[in-house]
């Protein structure tokens, strides 16, 4: 009955319209107030604003004609062999030569270029097609070194020439020595089988681990000049190592990509 009572007394009182209501409470109204503010910032950032993408892509050191392997023509044993490696050779001159049963084989360069290794020594037995020695293939001595880097088909056509791009040399310490600097010279237009990057570069395990990138696609890049260090290239640091680099040196780049702004990024 009591609470009978209170139900009858309530459905009996005025509906109190009079009444302010209050909608919410100071703090409510600051909170409310900061976050249109900082969508706001957000909006004018989104359309003002920039940010620089970057691409990651492993690669090595060498040169813009790449290097070929010369090969055994016969089976048997290397009787003797005529340059080092380090040497550069121009075209067509011996390079070693392989003895078999009846004759002696010479084996000569292909074109102009410096070994980079020697395979086979004297004594060396071999197979036909043996791999007996790579050549890093330039005419001139002095031909400059470029980077190539493989990175995944579906990033290549976002890559314009031009773009500024960091290489973390393997052999150089980064954390004392910094990074080399470079340039996108240009960018391969369809992806690479890994016979084809093993043909350029004249090594089966680099086409093997370059290959597993998702199609990749072979990215050149020019390597900026300084005469104010003992390697003759522009480092992130002042002097970069006090030694020079050479090729086939594996090394890790970052491309820098074109600004974008935020907003481009929702936009079809």
């Amino acid at each position: 009955m009591k609470f009978r009572q209170k139900a009858l007394t309530k459905l009996h009182s005025p509906e109190e319209l009079d009444v302010p209501v209050r909608f919410a409470r100071p703090q409510g109204w600051l909170v409310l107030a900061v976050t249109v503010v900082v969508m706001s910032a957000g909006c004018v950032w989104a359309v003002t604003g920039s940010v620089t993408p970057r691409l990651s892509a492993p690669g090595v050191l060498t040169h813009e004609e790449g290097s070929y392997v010369l090969q055994s023509p016969v089976e048997g044993q290397v009787t003797a062999v005529f340059a080092n490696e380090g040497d550069w050779l121009p075209s067509d001159v011996p390079l070693l030569s392989v003895g078999t049963d009846q004759d002696v084989q010479t084996v000569r360069t292909v074109a102009a270029g410096r070994v980079t290794s020697l395979v086979a020594g004297i004594g060396t037995v071999v197979t036909t097609g043996a791999a007996l020695a790579t050549v890093d293939r330039f005419e001139y001595s002095d031909s400059p070194l470029v980077a190539m880097l493989y990175v995944p088909g579906g990033s290549g056509a976002t890559i314009p020439a031009g773009s500024r791009v960091d290489l973390t040399v393997q052999s150089v310490p980064a954390r004392r020595f910094g990074v080399l600097r470079g340039h996108v010279l240009t960018v391969g237009r369809v992806p690479q089988t890994r016979q084809q990057i093993t043909g350029f570069l004249g090594n089966d395990q680099l086409g093997e681990r370059f290959a597993a990138q998702d199609q990749p696609v072979p990215v050149m890049v020019q390597l900026d000049r300084s005469e104010g260090t003992s390697s003759g290239f522009a480092w992130s640091t002042t002097s970069g190592p006090p030694y020079a680099i050479d090729s086939p040196t594996l090394v890790s780049g970052v491309i820098h990509l074109p600004a974008q702004h935020p907003i481009d990024w929702l936009l079809p």
